[in-house]
Formats: structure tokens, C-alpha cells, sequence
């Protein structure tokens, strides 16, 4: 086995787990498609292909948690697919080698939201939004999911806190049933421009849905900070080797 292909076997499944508990997936799986030779603008539209049967996964772990919550999830899920067709649009409309000059920016606005993101736990009131509001936000984050799309998960969680949801697995749960949508608008955009490398989206997405739901199964008994640490470093050091590579 070729060692490339079993980085993304090994990359896809922690991209699902990470993805599924809070986010900061792409920031390990699109960093190695670059690695394995793809271009900045057919890893970003591969990325997503490869995450849609994960989302579909970390999801399906999450349902009964679903189940048991009054959120708006088919209105969400609406004006998920809309933000997405949106952000699919204009990232096919960017120019190769202007998105390949903004990866890095994309890269580190990524990390700094999972720097910042922490759900916070317990039974202390937070701020409730109307819906409108809510589902207005959704749309625009829903936007950058589907031009890019590291780092939404962890804004569509604080954005679910803003709402007033406390429970982090129904929060995570209502957070996977949405990217379900964005990424499967996304992936169907770029798969019908070409833009997709199947063999790797094919690798990365099968290791990603069993990394998704394992890590979906598992939450509550996970522990993360050390995880967060690396994924950490390795948004700052992709972010900082992709601006070398376009700027330098």
C-alpha cells in the first residue's frame, strides 16, 4: 500500500472523528491533498466530496439526540442547501490561482476559530436569538461552508450556543445534520465541474464515515485538548507553508 494512499485512510478517519465531535477536520485532510499532489482548488472540491459520507455518519451517531431536541432542522437544513449553492458558485467562479493565494488566510481564519472555540458546558443561561436571526446566520455561514468550509462546524456550534442550545450532542448532532446538506450541495457542484479527484475523495470520504460515527459514538467519553493541540499546530504551520508557497 502505497504510503500517500494510507495517509488518507488515516487522515480521512481522524478528519471524520475530529469533525464529528467539533470540527477542525479539513484543517488535517485538506492540508494532505495538497500533500499528495493536488491543487489547492481540486483538494478544496475533493475535501468536501470526502466529507459528505462522513457528516452523513457522524449524524446518523448523533440521532437520537436529534430525536429528543425541538430545533428547526428542516428550515436550517433549507437555508443550508441555498448558502451552499452560493458558496459553491462563487468558488467556482474564483480563479485558480487567486484561490491558491487565498488558501493560507482561509487555512488560518480556520484555525483561529478552533483556537476560540470552546462550548461552554453547564446550566448557565446564554442568549437567545429568533429564529429569523438564526436562520439568517446559517445562510451566511452556510455560504462560507460551501466555498470552503474549514472552521463552519465550529461556527455553526457557537452560533447553536447563541441560540440558547446547552446540550453539546444535540448541538453537535443538529451541527453534522446541517453539514449533510452543505456538503452535499458542494460536492455536487464540483463533481459536475470536474473539479473532483475521485480515487482520493473516494479513500479520504470511506475513512472519514468511520471516523465520523466511531468519534459520534464515542463523544462523551472523548477527551481533546491534546488533540486540539495538534490540530492547532498544524493549521498554523499549513497556513504559514501555503502563504511561503503563493507569496513568497
Amino acid at each position: 500500500m502505497e504510503a500517500s494512499f494510507l495517509a488518507l485512510l488515516v487522515g480521512g478517519f481522524l478528519g471524520g472523528a475530529m469533525n464529528s465531535v467539533a470540527g477542525g477536520g479539513t484543517l488535517i485532510t485538506f492540508p494532505l491533498l495538497l500533500w499528495v499532489g493536488l491543487d489547492p482548488k481540486t483538494a478544496n472540491a475533493s475535501n468536501m466530496v470526502a466529507h459528505w459520507p462522513g457528516a452523513v455518519g457522524a449524524a446518523w451517531g448523533y440521532r437520537h439526540d436529534l430525536a429528543a431536541g425541538r430545533l428547526p432542522l428542516l428550515p436550517l437544513s433549507a437555508v443550508s442547501v441555498l448558502g451552499a449553492c452560493l458558496g459553491a458558485m462563487l468558488l467556482l467562479w474564483t480563479p485558480p490561482t487567486t484561490f491558491a493565494r487565498l488558501v493560507p488566510f482561509l487555512i488560518w481564519f480556520a484555525t483561529a476559530l478552533f483556537i476560540g472555540q470552546e462550548f461552554r458546558k453547564g446550566e448557565r443561561e446564554t442568549a437567545r436569538l429568533g429564529r429569523p436571526v438564526i436562520l439568517c446566520a446559517q445562510f451566511f455561514i452556510s455560504i462560507y461552508g460551501g466555498y470552503f468550509g474549514a472552521g463552519v462546524s465550529i461556527v455553526m456550534l457557537a452560533a447553536l450556543q447563541l441560540a440558547g442550545v446547552r446540550d453539546i450532542n444535540l448541538a453537535n448532532g443538529a451541527k453534522n445534520f446541517l453539514n449533510v446538506s452543505i456538503n452535499l450541495v458542494a460536492a455536487a457542484a464540483f463533481a459536475s465541474a470536474g473539479l473532483v479527484r475521485w480515487p482520493e475523495a473516494l479513500a479520504l470520504g470511506a475513512a472519514a464515515t468511520l471516523g465520523g460515527y466511531a468519534s459520534a459514538v464515542a463523544a462523551k467519553r472523548l477527551q481533546r485538548h491534546h488533540v486540539r493541540r495538534v490540530i492547532i499546530a498544524i493549521g498554523l504551520a499549513v497556513g504559514l507553508a501555503t502563504f511561503l508557497q503563493n507569496w513568497g
